[in-house]
């Protein structure tokens, strides 16, 4: 099941990040040196609500959370002055305002193998993997659940493990016995969003209710992508049919809900982490996210490297920022940055002109259809408002009883249809512009509607401006599968370059995030317009918001496989054996513009769960490395102590190159020097006595070497290094643009590959 918000959606499409700035009071996240609480301080709690006293701010209203595991420190609605003098104080690190983040099925487990006859786990077949991952906990922090989905059906299952510590929270709308043996755990979060809305913040509107309750569709979309339970016969509108299931159809899941309508609020996504990790999840999965930031800055960042160090595997979205480059979010080395490509599932229209032309586009509409009589066609070229259909700006009287074409962009695809549906028109072509290129992403408009491409949508709005009597009727095809190519990436998918640390090679895969069918929420329409007052128990998203769980998924699958295997470990069983070939045996595609894709685009490349089970070698990286790398940041030991949280940190340990840390990839820049040489070891997870030989591609501009060639693991954990030196070929000019390579160890089991960027400067064209 899968799929994430597209720009269709925007409460639910993610990737903005807004600093809060108001006049009155403001949440501040305080970071607390933990060590220095007084004695006389039974609890940190205490301690924290006795340092709001001192500054004559009363704790009971001013201290939002205080946080436990993924952060020392605590969350306070505060005045400028207020935070001001807090900083000052020996025991506090920093002080910093509150961030909003916002939000970034039947035919995924097929077109990822999982369905296969064979088993998936060598030496064990699909059945006693299944109920291995009865054991792993998913958390989900998004817009809630929607607990009565059958996606949540808990039949089969035995008891919650018994190391759950999470709970199910009661509120007006949420009876916690909806809760069960799948959906163990259900918990909300919204102090920092109540103090944005209602305490003076920003956001003045009439609060939601406090409740795990999902009324958005995103979080419930994301948890059934991730452990939804197999449910027959489910679809969009007809759409998609099939039997819908998540990734670990028999992991359990634990929502918590941190975002609301205006958005997730750094605080509150802290708050529910710091939970997540003390209830005891094994994954936690975020489709969310702002900007790229420093570390110590990321709200996310420092949640999440807590979460690893207690062996919880991280998975993230990279955002919805593509196709411009540098626009990823959720870069942090210890998280799994997830891109989105596309299935083989497609759902066709057609737009046929009366000039006997048939367009191909795609469209989810499922109402009566305009029958096959062709009617006016018209395109509001007087301004740029009525072109892309703009609430209010198309005239009734010209657009009454046509087909009207509106330029992709500005509003949501959706509200465009109800636009054109308000102002009389029978029907819409949805057409691209440069922006968005040829990529398609189908929708439930609210009347007929295709979507088309650039190059479609320029030929059609030629025809109606230059034919005397433009026509057109539009016809919709239902479901297809077995689509080529696939996967393409998706045009929306943010790309590197990483901003935040260059060295480190982001995003790290991608995974099914185009039109992908999951369980949605019964309290908005599958559009989430408020006109749209159809129920739908499924509906098809796009985004990297679904991609991530599908990761997520899989990461709890390797981790029932191998419990003993530690978050790195999984990342990369995950990155090595991604494939970067489609199903026509071409190199990977990019939407954007129909051009090969790169690894600043798909990473590694597109996740291929039955390999990751078993892929010989694996990269590991130990808390210590990861603070090392830390160090080797130009960050002060109190930013590192932010994200790490040990008291005694020194930073005697440093890599002269961040891209030292032991990464599954590899992102050489060269910037002022010519050679660049970088060890890293590798950990058998196969037979014992395996040989490796090493294979290496890159650029003509670069000279690569691998000593020593060959690696022989004779026991099950050796762990052997090996050094590769990479040298920029004199005359290259500084201005030369990204090249991509690849380094692979294999033999006639495995193919342990990683992929290889080489940039001159931090960002060319």
């Amino acid at each position: 099941m899968a799929s994430m918000a597209s720009s269709t959606f925007f409460p639910s499409f993610i990737f903005l990040v807004l600093c809060l700035t108001v006049t009155a009071k403001k949440t501040y996240i305080v970071h607390m040196k933990h060590q220095d609480k007084p004695l006389s301080f039974e609890t940190h709690h205490d301690w924290y609500s006795s340092s709001l006293q001192s500054l004559s701010a009363a704790p009971d209203e001013s201290l939002l959370y205080s946080y436990d595991s993924a952060f020392n420190g605590f969350a306070a609605s505060l005045d400028p002055e207020q935070a001001e003098a807090l900083s000052k104080s020996d025991s506090v690190l920093g002080v910093y305002e509150d961030t909003v983040y916002n939000l970034h099925t039947t035919r995924t487990p097929q077109f990822l193998g999982l369905d296969s006859e064979f088993g998936l786990w060598e030496g064990h077949n699909t059945q006693q993997l299944e109920q291995a991952s009865r054991d792993v906990i998913i958390g989900v922090l998004d817009t809630g659940v929607w607990p009565e989905s059958k996606s949540f059906d808990d039949s089969g299952l035995p008891v919650i493990p018994a190391k759950w510590r999470g709970e199910c929270e009661s509120a007006p709308d949420f009876n916690p016995k909806l809760c069960n043996k799948k959906l163990i755990g259900a918990r909300s979060f919204s102090k920092g969003y109540h103090m944005a809305t209602g305490g003076g913040g920003i956001y003045k509107k009439d609060r939601e209710i406090e409740s795990p309750r999902d009324r958005d569709g995103h979080g419930t979309h994301t948890a059934s992508t991730a452990a939804g339970s197999h449910v027959g016969n489910a679809s969009l509108l007809g759409y998609a049919s099939g039997t819908a299931r998540g990734m670990a159809t028999h992991a359990r899941v634990a929502a918590y809900k941190v975002c609301w309508e205006t958005g997730c609020f750094g605080s509150d996504i802290l708050a529910g982490m710091d939970r997540a990790i003390q209830d005891g999840v094994d994954v936690l999965s975020l489709s969310l996210g702002g900007g790229s930031a420093p570390y110590y800055r990321d709200t996310i960042a420092i949640g999440a490297f807590t979460a690893m160090e207690k062996g919880i595997f991280v998975s993230c979205s990279a955002g919805n920022s593509g196709p411009t480059k540098a626009s990823l979010a959720n870069v942090a080395p210890w998280i799994m940055t997830v891109g989105a490509g596309t299935l083989d599932r497609d759902f066709p229209a057609y737009a046929v002109l009366g000039n006997k032309v048939r367009y191909n586009g795609v469209s989810l509409y499922s109402g009566q259809g305009m029958g096959k009589n062709p009617v006016g066609l018209v395109y509001s070229k007087d301004s740029s408002s009525s072109n892309l259909c703009l609430t209010g700006s198309l005239d009734p009287a010209l657009v009454r009883g046509k087909v009207v074409i509106c330029d992709r962009g500005t509003n949501a695809r959706v509200e465009k249809g109800a636009v054109v549906r308000d102002a009389g028109g029978v029907g819409m072509i949805l057409a691209n512009t440069a922006v968005s290129g040829e990529e398609l992403v189908a929708d439930s408009h609210l009347l007929p509607a295709v979507a088309v491409g650039r190059k479609v949508g320029d030929l059609i709005r030629e025809y109606a401006r230059s034919d005397p009597n433009p026509t057109a009727a539009l016809v919709f095809g239902g479901t297809v599968l077995d689509v080529k190519p696939s996967p393409v990436v998706a045009a929306f998918s943010s790309r590197g370059p990483n901003m935040v640390t260059p060295q480190i090679l982001k995003p790290d895969v991608i995974g099914p995030g185009v039109n992908i069918l999951a369980a949605w929420s019964e309290a908005i329409g599958p559009t989430g317009l408020p006109k749209d007052t159809r129920k739908t128990m499924f509906n098809i998203m796009s985004g990297t918001s679904m991609s991530c769980p599908h990761i997520s998924g899989l990461a709890a699958l390797i981790k029932a496989a191998h419990p003993e295997w530690s978050p790195s470990a999984i990342k990369s069983a995950l990155m090595t054996t991604a494939y970067t070939q489609d199903n026509t045996n071409s190199s990977l595609h990019d939407a954007a513009d129909g051009s090969l894709s790169n690894p600043w685009a798909h990473g590694a490349g597109h996740v291929d769960p039955q390999k990751a089970l078993s892929p010989g070698l694996v990269y590991d990286i130990s808390t210590e490395e990861y603070i090392t790398f830390l160090c080797s940041l130009d960050y002060t030991i109190d930013h590192v102590k932010t994200i790490v949280k040990h008291p005694n940190i020194t930073c005697s340990r440093k890599f002269k190159d961040p891209g030292e840390l032991n990464y599954p990839s590899f992102s050489v820049l060269f910037g002022d020097k010519r050679v660049v040489r970088y060890t890293r070891e590798l950990t058998n997870v196969g037979p014992a006595m395996s040989v490796y030989k090493v294979a290496y591609n890159g650029p003509s501009t670069v000279g690569i070497s691998v000593r020593p060639s060959t690696l022989t693991f004779r026991t099950v954990g050796e762990k052997k290094r090996y050094t590769v030196t990479f040298v920029a070929k004199r005359g290259t000019s500084p201005t030369a643009k990204p090249e991509f390579g690849s380094i692979v160890w294999g033999n006639a089991r495995n193919q342990v590959k990683s992929p290889v960027s080489f940039s001159w400067t931090l960002l060319s064209d």
